[in-house]
């Protein structure tokens, strides 16, 4: 009896032994195999990044893997340090590889027409006929100077003061020109952008809460003439119609 179970126990060993060098073989083949198709490092999307993720936060939603050189398409990721400034340009989903075209400037994600808005400043649009938008050649990025007559009221003479200077317009929208004659029965498009009134603008500017409040007075109270003042525009205003907006 003692026999059999020695036996039994010897032949467990062996087992076990010979368990622990099939793996071993099958480990070190697979790693030759893979040496053999030149492994590469590259990172694979692990949780889902939304459009506009900006690189350095990606964290954990990306790790790196080692693959065959021959699933690894072209431009695939290998180094995130390279890329640090940009985001993702799509939605990016779990178990793709990250490409270098799905990561791109953020400006890139602008909407055409447009130019971001300064840290820390706001948005407003105002409505202007064509020619008082520098005859309706005014583009976003340009700057511009604010020109805003008031009428006078109780024996007060009318005057018109400049009291912005350089602001920054990030939109226009409307053009002097006619748009091409709509067909007889054709209709606006679902994503179109509903159309400006004719000959009118609208320009949106990035600016501070205070001048804000004073574009906004302006537009209500007063008429409004834009001018074209580039950064290197000398900013030298009369002293004698010079006034504040309130």
């Amino acid at each position: 009896m003692k026999i059999r179970i020695i036996a039994g126990a010897v032949m467990a060993l062996l087992a076990l032994a010979g368990l622990a060098i099939i793996s071993t073989y099958v480990g070190t083949a697979d790693a030759r195999a893979l040496e053999d198709q030149e492994p590469r490092e590259v990172y694979l999307v692990t949780a889902p990044i939304l459009e506009g993720t900006p690189v350095e936060e990606f964290g954990e939603s990306v790790t790196l893997h080692t693959v065959p050189a021959a699933i690894v398409p072209e431009g695939a990721v290998t180094e995130l340090g390279k890329h640090s400034g940009s985001v993702a340009g799509v939605d990016l989903q779990p178990g793709e590889q990250l490409l270098d075209s799905r990561l791109v400037d953020p400006q890139a994600l602008e909407e055409p027409g447009t130019v971001p808005v300064p840290e820390g400043l706001q948005e407003v649009t105002i409505q202007l006929d064509a020619p008082r938008v520098v005859g309706g050649q005014l583009a976003a990025g340009d700057t511009v100077g604010f020109f805003v007559s008031f009428e006078g009221e109780e024996g007060r003479e009318s005057k018109t003061a400049k009291d912005l200077h350089k602001v920054l317009v990030t939109s226009v929208q409307g053009a002097p020109s006619s748009a091409a004659p709509v067909e007889e029965g054709a209709g606006t498009a679902a994503n179109e952008t509903p159309a400006v009134p004719e000959g009118s603008m609208l320009v949106t500017f990035a600016v501070n809460a205070d001048t804000a409040e004073k574009i906004v007075y302006a537009s209500e109270f007063g008429r409004i003439w834009l001018s074209l003042e580039p950064e290197d525009a000398e900013e030298n205003d009369n002293g004698a119609t010079r006034g504040d907006f309130e």
